[in-house]
């Protein structure tokens, strides 16, 4: 195979991937107005996102991610098979709005979309797997 032809392929299957996201942004999007911020939150632009969530349990000793971080009993933060490692989030959950980032790629049980750290749970008051709301940060 030549290297036009595997450059070819590789743009294709990138192009796939990013417009296989959008399609999957569009269908779970939500439009449900603004929120007023809250301590430690941001607001985006655009309407909130729709997932399931879940605490991802307490942090094991020296426990380390996929995308290199050391978790903590402090550690705020989000599991997301998809999204990449540092994307900053607004996670939304019975009117609390909180900052956070991906800091996890692959989720410790099935069932939902997010997985958030034991600390970040508690922070936002989500127990069991919950429907949260969620968008990308920006500024």
């Amino acid at each position: 195979m030549s290297s036009a032809v595997a450059l070819r392929l590789l743009v294709l299957a990138a192009v796939a991937l990013l417009l296989g996201l959008a399609a999957l942004a569009l269908v779970e999007r939500t439009d449900e107005g603004a929120v007023a911020p809250t301590a430690g939150s941001a607001v985006a632009p655009g309407g909130w996102y729709q997932a399931l969530a879940a605490s991802r349990g307490p942090a094991g000793d020296a426990e380390r991610t996929s995308c290199g971080l050391i978790l903590t009993q402090r550690s705020l933060g989000v599991t997301h098979p998809v999204l990449p490692c540092g994307a900053k989030l607004v996670m939304r959950y019975r009117g609390e709005a909180v900052l956070t980032e991906v800091i996890d790629n692959t989720l410790e049980s099935p069932g939902q979309q997010f997985e958030l750290t034991e600390g970040l749970a508690r922070l936002i008051g989500l127990d069991g797997t919950q429907q949260v709301q969620w968008r990308f940060a920006t500024g």
